[in-house]
């Protein structure tokens, strides 16, 4: 299971709109699109921007989201 869940994430990178505005991320694709970007950017030699226990990217990038430190922006 993964932990944090799916819609904790979604809580997260939408804590900043504010009433009435459209979310940022309304969906799991979202999600794991953006995770995924960040974890190619580790692997490319970018530094974490949290310490973690964590070896590997991708669970380094789903805690990184978790605690704010990366934003999901709409790309237009």
């Amino acid at each position: 299971m993964l932990h944090p869940s799916y819609t904790d994430l979604m809580k997260v990178v939408n804590n900043d709109v504010e009433q009435g505005e459209a979310p940022v991320v309304n969906s799991r694709y979202s999600i794991v699109m953006a995770t995924a970007k960040r974890a190619r950017q580790i692997i490319g030699g970018e530094e974490p921007l949290v310490d973690t226990r964590q070896t590997k990217p991708l669970s380094i990038a789903i805690e990184e989201l978790n605690q704010a430190k990366i934003k999901i922006t709409h790309e237009e």
